[in-house]
């Protein structure tokens, strides 16, 4: 990545600013600015609970500036009860978080600095929360990159997957316990600093326990899900993922959804932003960020809006890794989406494999293991550890397979293949999960992409439907979004099993499918090369210079596989220490330490556990703060078990312990 340090305009940095709200609550603001002049500019919003005095540091310090040096005030703002800012957080999306981001708004567009139009960008939460607010029509809001985002919360979230409840769910609730219980820090909010902290650790929720309580689509799920309206959203929004990413669905929807004006990018990247994502290539994104703003912001013709609407990382067979520094392929476009080049090719599941014509009807029974998906890597890839999906083949001996014959030509899809099955299970309950991949000469299996499937959730997730024992039934899976070139010689391989642990909760009962072939079937969205695709190309990544850091003790990680010979449990162990470091500019220590566990008996799933908890330590000289939080989740066939704890230590005198058991009820999960 080129760093940039001569830009059009000199950077004046407000480390914090106090935008006072209605209520009379305080959120902190940091502000970079264009100085040595008296111009209004455009201004870029990022809104976030991630702590911008040390938790987004890094990356503000990379983005921000370097908007600012090209002609935009740049608003970093902590939401309310995050970071600096006073009060309390309940939850994720809601409408109080909304209704704040509003009044930023009108503060922003108010200041003597700011020409009164606003952009928002994004990543995650930040990119929801632009769709979100988007949604809410402000006035000044003219412009939105979201990136790694979504339409609907509960069909394509960190939640739940076709029904199925992620584990991805517990592992993002123990991390907000951890990154929530931080405290802010005294240089910016004085000698209240720890009423404030000890405010927010007794007040904080589990919140796990609270997304258990909607296991089905209601009303909690609809809200901030942009699917419910599109029609909402009035203002441009760039929209942009990463195969590798748990988003990968949501810049087609989008480009799909949305009647405002929309362009479209996918990378190979995991959940990071594009300009210093791996895998790579990495991308001029910032300069694609500046073409977007200066074209709907600053009334700068910047031709983005004559180019085509998707732009899409078209990945070739590569040898499964559980990390890849870069990703092969090239970049195709297609200028409309959906794309009306898009032809259907079906395959059907026939007893010998994957075949163009239906042989003769077979009923297949099949009973996963459920340590089916031990190579599956994270749904929540963040590209910095070795969480990828590793050599299919593992997994493969644990599910039945279809393969076509070696292709003799290359074939691409672009977009989501499709399983039309014909099955039936002998239990009210169960989970059928799918992968798509691409085997070579040699045998190495490589997952393209992959779908799971709640079968009391076929017909509906608002209303589950028990599965009648041994009835047949017609079912339909949506694997997600791909971009992908099988080659000669390779084959495709369908993967089909009853559980896919640690990505999903495995069902109550271990239960047996009965796969009917001949009439079940994959249609795949098979894309012909264009020449024209040869003239696509992104400028090069570049940045603002990167934060200086000193280090104290440096961090590592790994992911695991244990089995016991004698019990057959297997045990996935994660660990990402960011060892601990010093922010130079404000002397503020820093250091993180995540541990995961997720451990089951081939045979028993109500044997699923997983356990997960965080080390966080902020500091400045004599002023040490340190917080240990644990969740863990057990399943009996009724309920959940939660379990967790949180304990804060100032210096080593614990000044808070807290523990939290909770029982909800399973709705069919």
């Amino acid at each position: 990545m080129q760093v940039v340090e001569k830009m059009p305009y000199s950077v004046s940095e407000t480390e914090n600013e106090w935008i006072v709200l209605a209520d009379g609550t305080r959120l902190a603001a940091r502000i970079w600015r264009p100085s040595g002049t008296q111009a209004r500019f455009p201004a870029i919003l990022e809104y976030l609970p991630y702590r911008k005095r040390d938790g987004t540091v890094d990356r503000d310090a990379l983005t921000h500036p370097y908007f600012a040096g090209h002609g935009y005030a740049c608003m970093r703002v902590d939401m309310r009860g995050s970071g600096e800012s006073d009060g309390l957080l309940d939850d994720e999306y809601l409408k109080l978080e909304q209704d704040d981001a509003l009044e930023v708004i009108d503060w922003i567009a108010a200041q003597p600095w700011c020409s009164g139009l606003i952009g928002m960008i994004g990543i995650s939460w930040g990119g929801f929360n632009g769709l979100q607010v988007a949604a809410r029509r402000p006035p000044a809001l003219k412009a939105v990159v979201s990136i790694c985002s979504t339409d609907d919360r509960y069909a394509d979230d960190i939640h739940f997957m076709g029904g199925c409840l992620l584990n991805d769910n517990l592992a993002w609730s123990s991390t907000m316990l951890g990154y929530m219980s931080r405290p802010p820090d005294p240089a910016l909010v004085g000698d209240r600093w720890r009423d404030m902290w000890l405010q927010r650790l007794e007040h904080e929720p589990l919140l796990a326990a609270i997304w258990l309580q909607h296991q089905r689509r209601d009303d909690y799920w609809k809200h901030g899900s942009i699917c419910e309206s599109f029609e909402d959203i009035n203002c441009p929004v760039l929209a942009v993922g990463g195969w590798a990413d748990g988003y990968s669905n949501a810049v087609p929807k989008l480009l799909a959804g949305l009647t405002a004006p929309c362009r479209g990018i996918i990378g190979p990247w995991a959940h990071k932003y594009p300009h210093f994502a791996r895998p790579g290539p990495r991308i001029g994104f910032l300069q694609e960020c500046l073409r977007w703003f200066d074209q709907h912001l600053a009334g700068r013709e910047t031709g983005v809006m004559d180019e085509p609407m998707l732009r899409v990382w078209m990945q070739d067979w590569q040898e499964p890794l559980g990390e890849y520094e870069f990703r092969k392929g090239r970049w195709i476009a297609e200028p409309s989406w959906p794309s009306l080049a898009i032809q259907r090719q079906v395959l059907v599941l026939n007893a010998e494999g994957l075949r163009a014509e239906p042989g003769l009807e077979q009923k297949l029974d099949w009973c996963s293991p459920q340590d089916h998906g031990e190579v599956s890597g994270t749904w929540f890839s963040f590209g910095t550890g070795p969480d990828q999906p590793t050599d299919q083949l593992v997994d493969d001996g644990r599910a039945l397979i279809f393969d076509t014959v070696p292709l003799e030509e290359t074939l691409e899809i672009l977009g989501a293949p499709v399983l039309d099955l014909e099955v039936a299970v002998d239990r009210p309950n169960a989970v059928i999960a799918v992968r798509l991949s691409d085997v070579s000469p040699d045998g190495g299996s490589l997952r393209v992409t992959y779908g799971v499937l709640n079968l009391t959730h076929r017909n509906s997730h608002e209303r589950p439907e028990d599965v009648v024992p041994g009835a047949r039934m017609r079912i339909r899976i949506a694997l997600n979004d791909a971009a992908h070139r099988f080659v000669p010689g390779h084959r495709l391989r369908v993967a089909v099993a009853t559980s896919y642990w640690p990505v999903i909760w495995p069902s109550a009962e271990p239960a047996t499918l009965s796969l009917f072939t001949a009439a079940s079937r994959l249609t795949l969205p098979v894309r012909k090369p264009r020449p024209e695709d040869a003239a696509l190309a992104f400028q090069p990544a570049q940045s603002a210079p990167p934060l200086e850091r000193s280090w104290q003790r440096k961090g590592g990680g790994h992911r695991r596989v244990t089995r016991d010979a004698e019990t057959g449990e297997s045990v996935i162990e994660v660990l990402a220490d960011s060892g601990r470091s010093t922010i130079v500019a404000l002397g503020l220590e820093t250091e993180s330490i995540q541990r995961e566990s997720y451990s089951i008996l081939a045979r028993d799933p109500l044997s699923a556990k997983v356990d997960i908890s965080y080390t966080m330590c902020v500091g400045r000289g004599a002023w040490q703060t340190r917080t240990e939080t644990r969740t863990v989740m057990r399943a009996t066939k009724q309920e959940f078990l939660l379990e967790a704890s949180l304990d804060a230590y100032e210096g080593e005198t614990r000044v808070l312990s807290r523990n939290w058991a909770r029982r909800v009820p399973r709705d069919g999960v």
